[in-house]
């Protein structure tokens, strides 16, 4: 079996073997170290002695056992593997899949954000420490604190280990949908580094939520971020350009879009406004499907985007969904408009590129040029993404280039 196929198959083992072990155990922690043992061991055996016909029964016996003698080995955990005894054993264990389970415990209220995505990508996502360190450019051992301390914390917290109970589902279940969507929007657009994507982690979200779509089919808020995710990644074919620089949506050759994508995405946004759904998810993939089936950029409908950013913003209050609706007031009523509400978004996103990105790119529709390349100049200052400052120096580069001269003429012209 090679590398790529052994992968394939753990991955979407290890969260369920993970859930049978610590609901089994009671102890999330030491549960998630056997069973990455357990994964190491089939990494190493099943290449030359075969899958077992099992895999998943085996996975869950070699983590029980191997947690079964760390409990031996430690006085004070005696009454746990009493308890653990209890239970029915690993062979008779239901075939049940604990995963959404797992994605509720790694998304509890008791984490900042940045723990919660760190600790779904290694429980349930299945990356190590290392590849999330990497993700986020800090080191590894920085990461394997904030896993170690997000664990704890969990622990600490005595959550049991079952679906929340349904008078607490609908807010946990906003969490869990706010810890994906931050993880898929970190892989769509890397918030440092070089290159602009991070396709692993935005592959993994959307893995995630078509898990979570399936084990709750009903759910608008699900379907709508499902839908939002695979619309927007459509379009990752034609969002950089042969040396990996970033192409805006105006500029995109749209023959390169995942048209496949694009109707599941609009599939799932319309039955969901359909059955009356209309959440914030929901509305964002609304927006993004109405940028998708336009096959030029002038064929865009965005009086119906303007429309629905405005339902928007009065249900999140985000300064960024403004920020968006300014872009679609320009297209939709002048870039003075745009420009005008931009103006009262100062507070609320002081000193963050995408302002100054966005009020330049509408002077520069307004013919302010030198207005338009001083906030390029100041966004490409304030990002931490290699891709984005790159194009936005290239546009401020751009404007110098063909703005008047004193006296008359065009900057670098010959004449």
């Amino acid at each position: 079996m090679s590398g790529n196929r052994l992968e394939d198959l753990l991955r979407p083992l290890a969260p369920q073997v993970l859930g049978v072990v610590a609901r089994r155990f009671r102890d999330f922690d030491a549960a998630e170290d056997a069973v990455q043992d357990a994964l190491l061991e089939a990494a190493r055996d099943w290449p030359s002695g075969g899958v077992p016909d099992n895999p998943r029964g085996w996975l869950v016996q070699a983590a029980s056992h191997r947690l079964t003698d760390r409990l031996r080995s430690d006085q004070a955990r005696r009454r746990r593997e009493e308890a653990a005894a209890r239970e029915p054993a690993p062979s008779c264990v239901a075939e049940t899949d604990d995963t959404l389970v797992l994605l509720f415990l790694c998304a509890h209220p008791a984490l900042t954000p940045a723990s919660a995505i760190a600790l779904t990508l290694r429980a349930v996502g299945g990356l190590t420490t290392a590849e999330i360190a990497g993700a986020f450019l800090v080191p590894e051992a920085t990461m394997a604190q904030r896993i170690s301390r997000a664990k704890a914390r969990i622990k600490a917290s005595a959550v049991p280990f079952r679906l929340p109970e349904p008078g607490e589902r609908e807010a946990r279940l906003r969490s869990v949908l706010h810890v994906l969507y931050l993880v898929f929007n970190e892989g769509y657009t890397r918030s440092a580094g070089p290159g602009l994507h991070r396709t692993a982690l935005s592959a993994e979200a959307t893995r995630l939520t078509r898990l979570l779509h399936r084990m709750l089919p009903d759910d608008g808020e699900v379907a709508g971020l499902l839908a939002l995710m695979l619309l927007t990644d459509a379009r990752r074919p034609a969002r950089t350009g042969p040396s990996g620089e970033l192409v805006p949506l105006a500029e995109q050759d749209r023959t390169k879009w995942d048209r496949a994508l694009i109707r599941e995405g609009v599939a799932l946004v319309t039955e969901a406004l359909a059955r009356g759904d209309a959440g914030e998810y929901v509305l964002q993939a609304a927006i993004a499907a109405a940028h998708d089936v336009a096959l030029r950029v002038e064929d865009t409908d965005w009086d119906r985007i303007l429309r629905t950013y405005r339902l928007l913003e009065r249900m999140t209050d985000n300064p960024v969904v403004s920020l968006n609706r300014a872009i679609a007031t320009a297209m939709v009523h002048g870039p003075a408009a745009g420009l005008a509400l931009l103006a009262t978004l100062d507070d609320g996103l002081a000193g963050h590129h995408r302002l100054d990105a966005v009020r330049a790119h509408l002077l520069a529709l307004a013919g302010d040029a030198a207005a338009a390349v001083e906030n390029y100049d100041t966004a490409a200052a304030r990002t931490t993404n290699t891709a984005e400052r790159q194009y936005l120096t290239t546009r401020a580069a751009r404007l110098r280039q063909a703005a008047p001269a004193p006296g008359g003429g065009l900057r670098g012209s010959r004449s």
